[in-house]
């Protein structure tokens, strides 16, 4: 039994599980997730009562698996692949797994705030919620930079977990907070992430949804 991972196509967490699946070459069944839709919503809060996306199943070993980096550390463990995502030796993993947390807490999360307030009814903006998460995403970008000058990949020349988690956090970040002229070794970064296989066929299929993103 094919793998089944349950996602939407415009969600930058999603596409994070989507990058390792297909840097793996690994079979699997998409299976789209509108939380908006009570029916729908019901059905997946049952497979994981947080209905956080995305959330990996695998029938043959009876797994429900939430959580992205999670996801990806059961991906390397139970079906490798064509490639590992974590390196085995720990020095090295825990460089990894850090990188992939900041990505994720400090790109994503304020990233995600400021895309969250344009969501927002028009009484019911956060204009300083807005400014902090503006402050904490240039930090973190500023960070970011300091550490990809001079890699091909965001730990070195090996792509991992941590490029799983910035493709869509340096994507997302860049449209709601350009970023490329003050900081022009993450927007290599972002480039050569945007070039990748596995980035450029999640971006493909995502295109037909980029129509919802909400513009400023």
């Amino acid at each position: 039994m094919s793998l089944i991972l349950h996602a939407h196509p415009l969600s930058s967490y999603c596409w994070k599980v989507l990058i390792a699946l297909y840097e793996k070459e690994l079979d699997f069944e998409l299976r789209l997730v509108n939380l908006g839709d009570p029916e729908d919503r019901a059905a997946f809060a049952a497979l994981w009562p947080l209905a956080k996306m995305p959330v990996l199943e695998d029938p043959a070993r009876a797994a429900i698996v939430p959580e992205t980096s999670i996801i990806i550390d059961y991906l390397d463990v139970h079906h490798p692949g064509a490639i590992r995502l974590i390196p085995e030796e720990a020095d090295a993993a825990r460089g990894v797994r850090l990188w992939d947390r900041i990505f994720d807490l400090h790109v994503q999360t304020p990233m995600q705030r400021i895309i969250a307030d344009r969501l927002r009814p028009p009484d019911a903006k956060d204009a300083y919620g807005v400014a902090e998460a503006r402050a904490s995403l240039a930090i973190a970008l500023a960070t970011v930079e300091r550490e990809v000058a001079g890699r091909k990949w965001a730990c070195g020349e090996a792509f991992t977990l941590a490029d799983c988690a910035a493709a869509p956090a340096l994507f997302y970040a860049d449209k709601v907070m350009p970023f490329g002229a003050e900081h022009p070794a993450a927007a290599g970064l972002l480039e050569r992430l945007k070039a990748r296989p596995s980035f450029a066929r999640v971006l493909a299929e995502a295109e037909p949804w980029f129509q919802y993103f909400p513009a400023e």
